[in-house]
């Protein structure tokens, strides 16, 4: 093997396999917790293949090859993941409702831009979220990677050219890169930790927090020379701990934990443990079985395909297969099938392709070097030949560096006597390097030429580099490189077959999951037209209560095989979510709510009536604003609270940092504004689930009732305050609603949870003497909750009710306080 060239590193394609079955088996069945950790893994891995391309070419050059650079990438990266998200579009059109299609648009767009994650954090999107998941959120990683191969390519470039040109290919280089990469580190760990406490979502998905990561990376490629004289059993250790911190890592971190600081350090440095414990001794890596296996380094040949994969499928087949084992199976076979055939017919040909052609120079060589070339041994154990009579003896091995031509690098190949060709000396990275940097994750995984090569310590490139020669006529160094067509012809002979095998893949994949999904859930039926509702009008003309008529409708939606057209529809409904509520502004944490504003009815009224709470109350305003107008002026309602900030006498944590730090002052403003302006009668209404206040302490549901009620105490007088249940939690209808299935995709049980907090509330309401109401006749039937009622729908999401749900609650809400003698 020559010195110097770039060698395999099998380890590094196990970590691949290791990371993206991490995430695939989190993404798809919640095994383990920690498994997006992987995601972590893989930026390190690209920093430090990404980096020692960057550092390659310094030491060839002198200089950063930036449009070679890009032009590898684009290969690489860019026909796979073009194919991905052209497929999710059409999925999506037909698949998902309008307002989800919308927002898939608009996350492929962000995906092509490569600015998902700034898309994803800004929006305050969750990414643990089980709900309506973006079958593209997983690009999020991909734009943060292509942000650090933009930017940090121009950055180290930059860097190089304040050095003396003598100094841009040897140790002064990389020790300013690994300066360079660690100050990046440095920064970005302490933006992480800035923001993780205070913006959570921003801090997950933001390039500044994750860059540090990458960097890292960055810093193990610059730092390969010192790394490669470490004792190979050392390394090795080190590299078996690297291993296990990421396993106990997939373990260990929770979701809900604090993250990425500082729980990402945990992958992060497996991962460094890994890439630097490899970095000197057997590229093959026997002793660390678990990632060098063929297995695993095949899964990781094809991580890049297999994590782009993933997810959409994952996502669709929530909306078109039931939940359970079979679909899991049925999913996990369809990820496979699109993996390997893209992996096969796409990612390796196009990445492969001959083209653009490399860049040739002619160097010059000294007249020793013309007559005596160097000749180049295939692999480490085969002697040099001996050279031709006509020609001077080689020169001792001590002496070789001193004899080489000028512009040789370590690597290039020099046969004496062989046919002059053009004069010129191929400068592109072997295809091998190419491999190993382009790429997330990818398909050669390298250790990064920057360092010389010890005596002994021989390396191996799995692609030749075109054969140099020496012409004596011209007195050049030569390079024997394949005309265009004979590279194309090459190029269709090794990949032909392959395009072939991806095509056979997809026919018997696409067989094997139609066979399953019959064999599971029998020949597939499409729901029918949508029918038109009756008229409420004609409805009530004939039921004439509007309670029994609601659970009439309600009963129907239980049983329902099409979807009625509904006013609004649920794209619209969906679509303005709570931005349709005219008390909408009284309940936003960035303002505060305005008494003249956030008041309906008669200013003049004899009755006051509070509407208080979270986003739950915030749904019921437009309720209780109708009732205030049907009055006859005898009731005014004022509608305020905020959503997020439960109205309990304990702050409670909410996923928005601008609502925890807000709730308290809230609570307290609506406290004076009841006190200024007295209540006659006080409706509270909170979420119906369980909390952890802000010191960590975890609350159930007889904890929160007596809390809510310690809170608003004294706001009303005795006997006058009413607990308002929300509805029970609804399907997420993001996720079950879609064109090609019907309303039963959609129905809900009552939960467990709903139901305790609901038996506390009426069990606060009677030792206070106050009144409770639960939302359950109104929003289900007989323990099951429809996505619709009449031509009506209820909710706009799993919990909150539409405005006009609410408005066509105002004579049921009037009925219930009636009854109890509050109206």
């Amino acid at each position: 093997m020559t010195a110097g060239v770039p060698r395999m590193r099998r380890d590094l394609q196990g970590l691949r396999a290791v990371a993206v079955l991490a995430v695939v088996a989190t993404h798809l069945t919640g095994w383990p917790r920690g498994g997006f950790v992987g995601v972590d893994v893989f930026f390190v891995l690209s920093g430090f293949l990404v980096t020692g391309i960057l550092l390659a070419d310094l030491r060839a050059e002198g200089t950063v090859r930036l449009a070679a650079f890009f032009a590898r990438r684009v290969k690489r990266l860019v026909p796979a993941a073009l194919l991905v998200i052209g497929v999710v579009v059409a999925a999506a059109s037909v698949l998902f409702s309008s307002t989800r299609v919308d927002r898939t648009l608009g996350d492929a767009v962000a995906a092509m831009g490569l600015v998902s994650n700034w898309r994803f954090g800004l929006e305050g999107r969750d990414y643990f979220a089980t709900g309506d998941v973006s079958p593209l959120q997983h690009f999020w990683s991909l734009s943060v990677e292509e942000q650090f191969s933009l930017a940090w390519p121009l950055l180290v470039l930059l860097t190089v050219t304040l050095l003396p040109a003598a100094a841009r290919r040897g140790r002064t280089a990389r020790a300013t890169i690994a300066v360079l990469a660690l100050a990046v580190v440095v920064a970005s760990g302490a933006a992480a930790v800035t923001l993780t406490p205070s913006d959570p979502s921003v801090a997950y998905f933001s390039t500044v927090t994750r860059v540090g990561e990458l960097a890292v990376g960055a810093v193990l490629a610059a730092s390969a020379g010192p790394l490669s004289r470490v004792p190979a059993p050392i390394g090795g250790a080190g590299a078996w701990i690297g291993v296990a911190v990421i396993v106990a890592a997939f373990f260990v971190v929770d979701p809900a934990a604090p993250f990425p600081a500082p729980w990402a350090a945990l992958p992060v440095a497996g991962a460094a443990l890994v890439i630097a414990g490899g970095v000197a001794g057997d590229p093959r890596h026997r002793h660390l079985f678990v990632l060098t296996n063929p297995l695993s380094v095949a899964v990781g040949d094809m991580s890049y395909s297999l994590y782009l994969w993933h997810l959409p499928v994952i996502v669709f087949a929530g909306v078109v297969l039931t939940p359970g084992p079979a679909a899991l199976a049925i999913t996990a076979l369809v990820i496979v099938v699109l993996s390997v055939a893209t992996f096969l017919g796409v990612e390796q040909p196009l990445h492969r392709l001959p083209w653009p052609r490399g860049r040739h120079v002619a160097v010059d060589a000294p007249a020793s070097a013309r007559t005596t070339p160097a000749a180049p041994p295939s692999t480490a154990a085969r002697p040099t030949p001996a050279a031709p009579p006509s020609t001077a003896a080689p020169p001792a091995r001590v002496g070789a560096l001193a004899s080489r031509p000028a512009g040789w690098v370590p690597g290039q190949r020099y046969y004496p006597g062989a046919r002059p060709a053009r004069p010129a000396i191929d400068a592109a990275l072997p295809a091998s390097v190419e491999a190993a940097a382009a790429e997330r994750p990818a398909s050669a995984a390298q250790t990064p030429p920057t360092a010389p090569a010890e005596p002994g310590r021989a390396t191996a490139s799995p692609v030749p580099t075109p054969a140099a020669t020496l012409s004596p006529a011209m007195g050049a160094t030569t390079t024997t490189v394949p005309s265009t067509a004979e590279a194309w012809a090459s190029w269709r002979s090794r990949f032909a077959p392959r395009v072939g095998m991806a095509l056979a893949t997809l026919v018997i994949g696409a067989g094997a999951t139609l066979l399953a999904v019959f064999a599971t859930y029998g020949a597939p039926t499409l729901p029918g037209m949508p029918v038109a509702a009756p008229a409420p009008a004609e409805v009530d003309a004939v039921a004439g209560d509007a309670l029994a008529t609601l659970q009439s409708d309600l009963a129907a939606a239980t049983t329902a095989s099409t979807w009625p057209t509904l006013h609004p529809s649920l794209d619209d409904a969906m679509r303005d979510s709570s931005a349709a509520n005219r008390a909408h502004d009284c309940f936003t944490p960035d303002r505060a709510p305005d008494p003249r504003g956030c008041t309906w009815g008669d200013p003049g009224a004899a009755h006051h009536l509070y509407l208080v709470g979270d986003s739950s109350a915030m749904a019921y305003a437009p309720a209780f604003a109708r009732l205030a107008d049907e009055s006859g002026g005898a009731w005014r309602v004022t509608t305020v609270g905020m959503y997020g900030c439960r109205f309990t006498d304990v702050l409670i944590e909410s996923r928005d940092p601008a609502v925890t730090a807000g709730c308290g002052a809230r609570k307290s403003e609506v406290a004076a504004m009841v006190a200024s302006d007295p209540a006659d009668l006080l409706v509270v209404s909170n979420a119906f689930t369980l909390a952890r206040t802000i010191d960590g302490r975890d609350l159930n549901a007889g904890e929160l009732a007596s809390s809510t009620a310690r809170e608003v105490t004294g706001w009303a007088p005795p006997g006058r305050t009413v607990y308002l249940a929300p509805p029970p939690h609804g399907a997420d209808l993001g996720r079950c609603f879609s064109p090609i299935t019907g309303p039963a995709s959609c129905l809900s049980a009552v939960d467990d949870v709903w139901t305790a907090m609901e038996e506390a509330s009426e069990k606060q309401a009677a030792a206070t003497g106050d009144a409770a109401i639960s939302a359950l006749p109104f929003t289900c039937w007989q323990g099951v909750c429809p996505a619709f009622a009449g031509d009506t729908p209820v909710r706009y999401d799993d919990t909150h009710v539409t405005p006009a749900f609410a408005e066509r609650l105002t004579p049921i809400l009037r009925g219930e306080l009636a009854a109890r003698g509050l109206y």
